[in-house]
């Protein structure tokens, strides 16, 4: 069985490790997150202090952005666009690493404390019952002071994520 984590296309993109895990991982990323993609594509804003590192990491992202874009990768996102909190099947973007992109709706409940793309992070995070990826320690401590009932790892914890199961249960 893989293990699961909900988090942004853009941290799949900047993060190579994500996609190099030793067991199957899949992870679920909002719909509105894929969109981001284009905007960080298009924005002359920098997403990187260096500028090297900005180059390198938009290219990353104008590839993440082509492969989902071929075709049957972007008809399996279509598809679970169809419904509200619908699935695509699973689209292979590594050796082991899969991303399914969830049509997520509903950003009411945390709309005060947290931008759309945060609240259906956390929202799909807690309808899946997946821990949520993140590399924004703010973005982490905003979770804990609204105490919002998710698993959240930090990526410089990735490799300790992946390693355990925070929803196992054994007998």
């Amino acid at each position: 069985m893989s293990r699961q984590f909900v988090t942004e296309a853009v941290m799949l993109a900047i993060y190579g490790e994500l996609l190099l895990t030793p067991v199957p991982v899949e992870y679920m990323v909002p719909y509105t997150s894929l969109l981001e993609l284009y905007e960080f594509i298009s924005s002359d804003e920098p997403l990187m202090s260096n500028s090297d590192d900005d180059k390198h990491v938009k290219e990353k992202i104008r590839e993440l952005v082509d492969y989902l874009e071929e075709p049957l990768n972007k008809k399996k996102i279509q598809k679970g666009l169809n419904v509200p909190w619908a699935k695509s099947s699973s689209i292979l973007i590594g050796e082991t690493a899969r991303i399914t992109v969830v049509n997520a709706m509903d950003t009411a409940p945390y709309g005060e404390f947290f931008d759309p793309v945060e609240t259906e992070l956390l929202l799909v995070s807690q309808r899946e019952q997946v821990p949520l990826l993140t590399d924004q320690p703010e973005l982490i401590h905003r979770i804990i002071d609204a105490a919002v009932p998710v698993t959240v790892y930090d990526i410089d914890d990735f490799q300790f994520a992946v390693e355990s199961d925070p929803f196992s249960h054994h007998i």
